[in-house]
């Protein structure tokens, strides 16, 4: 069974790995379409956004996608875009110090999750531009999709999670 340690080691690589040259629109449609996609093929029910620079590129639903999705969807960005970091990694980071968000940086669950599920879209030589986020599985498994449909994107092989 791995460690947090373990599971932060890995994300911070995921994360060291996708770096995009570029990102536009077409790129968030061949991102956003392997998410919808493989939410079809689990027949879950997800909710899937890209945003660059606050502006969506993509956003969809899938048939028996939670309404509360949207706000867990919403936070979980607020995480990306304030640490630069996947909202999974936060969420670890903090169970690893025993610390709640609140305690750790004075916010608010009502504004921030720090859930798995979201990931930042990073430019290499720019840094932290935009957010790929997921919502309707399990935590770890949401932030598995979105680093396997950015992996595809960039033709890239990334370790998975285990």
């Amino acid at each position: 069974m791995p460690t947090l340690d373990d599971d932060l080691r890995l994300i911070a690589e995921q994360e060291h790995l996708l770096h995009f040259a570029s990102f536009s629109a077409e790129t968030a449609w061949t991102v956003g379409s392997a998410l919808r996609a493989e939410a079809l093929a689990r027949k879950a029910g997800m909710t899937f956004e890209i945003q660059i620079a606050g502006r969506t590129l993509f956003a969809c639903s899938t048939e028996g996608a939670a309404p509360g999705q949207a706000d867990w969807i919403r936070r979980k960005r607020n995480v990306v875009m304030r640490f630069g970091r996947s909202s999974y990694a936060v969420g670890l980071q903090l169970q690893l110090e025993g610390k709640t968000i609140e305690e750790r940086h004075g916010l608010t669950l009502t504004d921030y999750a720090m859930h798995g599920g979201g990931v930042p879209i990073l430019l290499t030589g720019t840094g932290i531009v935009g957010s790929v986020v997921s919502s309707g599985l399990d935590q770890r498994t949401d932030h598995g999709l979105v680093v396997k449909a950015m992996a595809q994107a960039l033709g890239v092989a990334i370790p998975a999670l285990p």
